[in-house]
């Protein structure tokens, strides 16, 4: 994982001028897809009465049905809850061409028609947040999520003629509205900060079984047989898509992450406090931070020293706006206490205006609960 450190970050840095770090959604989005949807082929048997009809006049009982690739497009509107769970309303559209029967080891000669359906889902989604696993600055979310809703499946004017080898016409036609469900997994890349994001998804797609009017009939002896016959309905779809969040978070910078005091080669040196939440007493590791702050405006020579301090967006931007004051003031009441002049010190205070970490209103990010200690 160390290893991988290094190339993670110059990937990153190459990719910001067009990629935007990635970001839970929050609010409001809408999205559209199109892509390659696969339409798994059935096998059916005739069954009762008509299978009985069927081994009389010498029709074969089993059927297998099979599709050309189609296509599919889907429409969603969305609301994220800033915690990486989504919720939304979709509807699709899938279209695929008949290829083609095989009954008894004969397949069709000669065939014809579509199957297409359309419908609306209910769908739940969660993004998958990649600096959990050590990702300082992703580029990209993964999400997975499931839906349920309903389908309206049409089957248009299919036929297979398998004449000359067998004597026999298969024709079959019909809709019906059946319980439709579905899995995603998916991933997406924000363009910029413009709040548009690019998504590669693939979804299984089905539904309970639609029964539509079949009829074989025998050419030569004109023995006709017509019956209602199920057909499985599993279709696998790789998409590409855009989506666009209304209330886009603010863009990460990309030294977000403040460096080291020892090793920082800017004339101006800064120093991180950080706070517990809610609290704007200083704690060991603190003081610790302060007392190297000190000895360093005395080796130095520093004359100025700007105390900054900063909240999460956990509260009201009021009380973060009081709370970064607080702290503010605790870090230059501890420098005065070891020998820094109060005079040389400027006090100010951020609230949640300028985070360290950008994310949505009402987050905990302890790296924003803090004051920066500037020697100029």
């Amino acid at each position: 994982m160390n290893r991988l450190r290094p190339l993670l970050l110059c990937t990153t840095m190459l990719a910001l001028p067009f990629v935007a770090h990635a970001q839970p959604v929050t609010g409001l989005y809408l999205g559209a897809g199109a892509g390659l949807n696969y339409l798994q082929g059935t096998e059916s048997t005739l069954a009762g009465n008509a299978g009985a009809a069927a081994r009389a006049a010498g029709i074969s009982q089993s059927v297998e049905v099979n599709w050309q690739n189609g296509y599919a497009v889907v429409g969603s509107i969305g609301w994220g809850f800033g915690n990486g769970l989504r919720a939304e309303a979709e509807g699709f559209y899938r279209n695929n061409d008949y290829h083609g029967t095989t009954a008894a080891g004969l397949a069709s000669r000669s065939n014809s028609g579509n199957i297409w359906q359309a419908g609306a889902m209910g769908n739940i989604l969660y993004d998958l947040d990649l600096r959990r696993f050590g990702w300082a600055q992703p580029v990209f979310t993964p999400y997975i999520g499931a839906g349920i809703g309903w389908s309206h499946i049409t089957q248009e004017d299919v036929r297979s003629d398998f004449r000359p080898t067998r004597s026999q016409v298969l024709t079959g036609s019909g809709d019906d509205d059946v319980f439709a469900f579905q899995g995603i997994a998916g991933a997406a890349f924000p363009l910029g900060g413009t709040g548009l994001s690019l998504t590669a998804e693939y979804r299984f797609f089905g539904t309970t079984e639609p029964t539509f009017t079949v009829t074989q009939r025998q050419t030569i002896s004109n023995a006709v047989n017509v019956t209602r016959q199920g057909q499985e309905n599993f279709n696998h779809s790789a998409m590409l898509g855009l989506r666009y969040v209304f209330n886009r978070p603010q863009p990460v910078v990309a030294a977000a992450v403040a460096p080291a005091p020892a090793a920082a080669p800017a004339p101006a040196r800064t120093y991180l406090v950080f706070f517990d939440f809610d609290r704007a007493d200083l704690t060991d590791r603190a003081r610790q931070i302060i007392a190297e702050a000190a000895q360093a405006v005395n080796t130095t020579g520093t004359t100025r020293i700007e105390v900054a301090g900063h909240a999460d967006r956990s509260g009201t931007p009021q009380y973060n706006q009081r709370l970064s004051q607080r702290r503010a003031e605790a870090v230059a009441a501890e420098l005065s206490q070891r020998g820094i002049s109060r005079s040389q010190i400027t006090v100010q205070a951020f609230g949640e205006s300028r985070p360290l970490v950008p994310t949505a209103d009402g987050v905990r990010e302890p790296q924003n609960r803090r004051v920066e200690i500037v020697l100029r």
